[in-house]
């Protein structure tokens, strides 16, 4: 199986100047320290494979060694944003595998959630259109999320004899938009619709499909302009303390500030202000 589930490959030498890099299994672009990725194969509503879900892991990993990398929009073409895994590339090939070839693919498809959390870049998903299975967790586990009223989200792993833990569904949704309702979604499998998204807090905001890229990068340049620094601090505490008491969290935000604090990009700002200008950040 690790033929195609080990992108552990000639890919990794080109880490080394994400600017350039030419993605093989979805579009890639960068501007202005922010990377586009957008998963395309429209026919299909963009459903992953076995060597997209590894070079998606292994690009995220990447982004933790990419100083040039501020912010990530995470995307898909057509209309829609991610129909989960493919139901004959790979639904149908696990039905034949074993148990160890099966467990070695979950924990693959769980490093990619595990790389994009890790990651210290604020992940922005614009979803719009479909958005089920390995796509909603995506969703779920970028930092930000922008969508279109059309947009349907749904973790439909029941629907095909699965459990609703499924890449860190069960830790991850109850946290987003509560107990009771992750837990419907992850029994009925049902779509949640854009309005409840934005209702129970999945959505940050909706915007029209015509204007969902451009809302995504107008946020994405705005996060990239910022103290890149301090956005991966604040990244690397959010999710830390979901296991700490409030008195660690306490004290693992005035360690995480002391830090911050010594860099230049806190300078700058002083400096800023005490010129009544505004602070150009510069991430160091």
């Amino acid at each position: 199986m690790k033929h195609y589930i080990d992108a552990a490959n000639p890919m990794h030498a080109q880490f080394d100047a994400l600017a350039g890099y030419q993605a093989k299994h979805f579009a890639y672009a960068f501007e202005s320290g922010v990377v586009t990725l957008t998963l395309n194969r429209p026919e299909r509503k963009n459903p992953l494979t076995f060597a997209s879900y590894a070079e998606l892991r292994d690009v995220f990993r990447a982004f933790n060694h990419a100083t040039d990398v501020k912010a990530v929009v995470l995307t898909g073409a057509g209309g829609n944003f991610c129909s989960g895994g493919d139901v004959h590339e790979i639904i149908g090939p696990l039905t034949t595998m074993s148990m160890p070839e099966l467990l070695e693919f979950t924990r693959m498809t769980g490093d990619l959630i595990k790389a994009m959390r890790a990651c210290p870049q604020p992940v922005v998903a614009a979803i719009d259109g479909i958005c089920a299975g390995a796509g909603a967790m995506m969703a779920l586990a970028a930092d930000l999320r922008l969508g279109t009223p059309q947009a349907s989200t749904a973790f439909l792993f029941t629907r095909v004899g699965l459990a609703g833990a499924d890449m860190g569904a069960c830790a991850l949704l109850p946290r987003l938009i509560g107990q009771g309702r992750a837990s419907e979604l992850l029994f009925t499998g049902r779509a949640m619709r854009a309005d409840e998204g934005l209702q129970w807090g999945f959505f940050n905001a909706l915007h029209a499909p015509d204007a969902l890229a451009d809302a995504a990068q107008q946020l994405a340049r705005s996060l990239a302009s910022g103290p890149t620094f301090a956005h991966g601090m604040t990244k690397t505490m959010l999710h830390q303390e979901w296991a700490m008491t409030l008195d660690q969290a306490i004290e693992a935000e005035a360690q995480a500030q002391a830090i911050c604090m010594q860099t230049q990009d806190f300078k700058r700002a002083y400096e800023a202000f005490s010129a009544r200008q505004q602070p150009v950040f510069q991430g160091d």
